[in-house]
């Protein structure tokens, strides 16, 4: 074979091999490699490989043969972490998180469980590697190129560049459209889909470095119809006891248009006129109702309503059944899973992409977190967890909420399995707040962590016995099993209340982190007894809320974690102001608003899909495109400002701290 086929096969080879790893990932990871989204995808991709010949072109023999095996060992290498990560967590890996990666070597069984899992697709991924380190010298020569195919490489990627940049300025400007995921929003799953994974990657970078946030046009309301009549705020609402309550805004004394004229930031202005044109909440029957109750509060790792059974977590089927049954509730899954579940339901904020919001949030003014509020009120606030104590910098951020926190390494002596134990973190911590009351007392549990094996998680192992006999995959079976430690340390959390005599006086609320995604499409549709819709369905769920003896009440009302702490701190009676939180209180006369990651909601008038732009009315009035439009910029303008709020530490703008 001539030299110069040789270097053209070459040349060719390099451009094909990252071809076909990024249509293997494609396939591994979207399921349909060549949709209509592949073209931008594939002309980034073609500009960044000319990128790499280009500098090819200053090398010959063994030092370019060692730079291109590097360049392609990269390129697998990249691919086959964020399948992996993909995999375990249904999202990809930001910058900000590859920084903090070095926690992730605590989950290093779970790491080699996906490597043998999805070995296949990471094989195939390194194969032109392998093939090129096996054949390369052999089949390809290195010799010097020119200056003139130099030229046409350079000429390669401005081709590219421009034909790739020209797709996205002809194309739909629209939410989620590919001009909008360029310039203005950060959504990984659908940018990875439409601008190729390393296109993501870099301008993940970008943003990470410039410190870039999403932009949005301040929200214009749409004029539409509204059927639901709000009540008017002077007429007088009755207790359980019969005793008349007004109906008042849960709003707090702020003057907002003092603080416009005293604030030079003009973001910062713009917040304030944001907030202050907020509709409220108002003030209801359920205001105060758990007033100077004992509060705790768990977030349950990958808890879901398929953990509920009534004879393997009878404990679980009791609090659902017997309390405050939500039967319209929704976990969203967030880019960060739990430590972004923690901070939607601890925080009522939505999390900021591509960074560990939680952790950032460490230095922040919290004044509507329940710790802090609770702790204005001289309860002893306490928090715990039953893993790495630092994990997610909860070190940071959970001192920051008004607790006394400890974990696995800073004074929680739980035995170190893997997961730990839920039931002996309930059995440790249980004796250092029972007697010390009033007391608010919050847990993020451990013991639901994936992976769902009988052999590679310990919690699942130790109650394998509870989970035999059910008609289940072994899967379910041990994701089942991992569910009941959560429910016997609720056993034991319930008797130990009722041993002290405040069963009566305690308020429980628990809702999940996420829903357990460490579970295969085909298990989660086994333990739903039907195939699961991916969009809204996949994130149903259940929130607990409890106390002895209180009658169960049914709320069809749509929800989500994001109104969790409005609506505690309604029933607890705590002042707060309703405008300043993204969630609302559920058991007010609010219209109800479930909003996730990729802009979709849900509302009493129906859901919306922000993917396929598809409406589904709840029922035969369809309330015209004018609601979606209104309704999609209310849930755009509550991400924008939600990141606002943690980047510029707004509640101490608004309070003075």
């Amino acid at each position: 074979m001539k030299k110069k086929a040789r270097m053209g096969f070459f040349l060719l080879y390099i451009v094909i091999s990252v071809l076909f790893m990024d249509l293997v990932f494609r396939l591994a990871t979207l399921g349909d490699p060549f949709s209509m989204n592949v073209i931008i995808p594939f002309l980034f991709l073609g500009a960044l490989t000319f990128i790499f010949l280009f500098i090819l072109c200053f090398f010959t023999g063994t030092i370019r043969f060692i730079f291109s095996f590097i360049f392609l060992g990269i390129v697998a290498f990249i691919y086959s972490s964020q399948l992996l990560y993909f995999k375990a967590f249904r999202t990809y890996y930001s910058v900000y998180s590859l920084g903090n990666g070095a926690q992730i070597a605590e989950f290093w069984q779970d790491i080699v469980d996906l490597l043998i899992k999805h070995s296949i697709w990471i094989v195939c991924l390194f194969f032109p590697v392998l093939f090129f380190i096996a054949f390369g010298k052999i089949m390809f020569t290195f010799e010097k190129i020119k200056w003139n195919k130099r030229l046409i490489f350079a000429f390669c990627i401005m081709l590219f560049y421009a034909a790739g940049m020209g797709s996205i300025y002809a194309g739909a400007r629209d939410q989620h459209s590919a001009y909008d995921l360029y310039f203005k929003s950060s959504y990984p799953l659908l940018s990875v889909e439409r601008l190729g994974l390393f296109t993501t990657m870099r301008l993940d970078l970008q943003r990470h470095i410039l410190k870039w946030s999403p932009k949005v046009d301040v929200p214009v309301i749409v004029e539409h119809e509204e059927s639901n009549e709000k009540p008017d705020p002077e007429i007088d609402l009755e207790d359980e006891e019969g005793e008349d309550i007004a109906a008042e805004e849960q709003i707090m004394d702020i003057d907002f248009t003092q603080l416009m004229a005293n604030e030079n930031n003009q973001e910062i202005q713009q917040m304030h006129q944001y907030f202050e044109n907020v509709e409220p909440t108002l003030k209801n029957e359920y205001t105060g109702k758990y007033k100077g109750y004992n509060v705790i509060l768990l977030t349950a790792e990958g808890f879901s309503p398929y953990a509920i059974h009534p004879e393997v977590t009878p404990t679980l089927y009791k609090l659902a059944n017997e309390g405050y049954q939500f039967t319209n509730f929704y976990t969203p899954l967030w880019e960060v899973s739990t430590s972004d579940g923690e901070y939607v339901a601890l925080q009522g904020l939505i999390p900021k992409s591509g960074v560990w919001s939680f952790q950032q949030s460490g230095s922040n003014y919290l004044p509507f977190v329940l710790g802090n509020q609770m702790k204005k009120l001289d309860y002893a606030t306490r928090a715990y967890h039953n893993h790495t104590y630092t994990y997610y910098g909860r070190d940071t951020s959970h001192p920051n909420l008004g607790y006394e926190y400890k974990g696995l390494g800073n004074g929680l002596q739980v035995q170190e399995t893997w997961p730990e134990s839920d039931l002996e973190m309930m059995e440790e911590t249980i004796p250092e707040y029972i007697e010390d009351q009033p007391f608010h007392t919050y847990y993020m549990t451990v013991s639901g962590h994936m992976q769902y094996s009988f052999t590679g998680n310990y919690i699942a192992w130790k109650n394998k016995k509870y989970v035999e006999n059910l008609p289940y995959s072994d899967q379910a079976k041990a994701y089942i099993a991992t569910q009941v430690e959560l429910d016997r340390a609720l056993e034991y959390l319930i008797a130990e209340l009722e041993k002290a005599g405040i069963a009566e006086k305690t308020l429980i609320a628990l809702s999940a982190d996420h829903y357990p995604y460490g579970l295969d499409d085909e298990t989660i549709d086994e333990l739903v007894g039907h195939k699961v819709e991916k969009n809204f369905e996949l994130y149903k769920s259940t929130f607990i809320l409890y106390t002895k003896g209180m009658e169960p009440e049914i709320i069809t009302k749509p929800a989500s974690s994001l109104d969790i702490l409005p609506t505690l701190s309604n029933l607890l009676g705590l002042e707060y102001d309703s405008r300043l939180l993204m969630g609302k209180d559920i058991f007010s006369d609010s219209d109800p608003l479930v909003l996730f990651l990729n802009r979709s909601f849900i509302t009493d008038k129906g859901s919306y899909n922000a993917e396929t732009k598809e409406f589904v009315a709840t029922n035969d009035t369809e309330p015209g495109q004018d609601y979606i439009d209104y309704m999609s910029s209310v849930v755009q303008a509550k991400f924008y400002y939600s990141t606002k709020i943690l980047e510029n530490d707004y509640y101490s703008k608004v309070f003075g701290e």
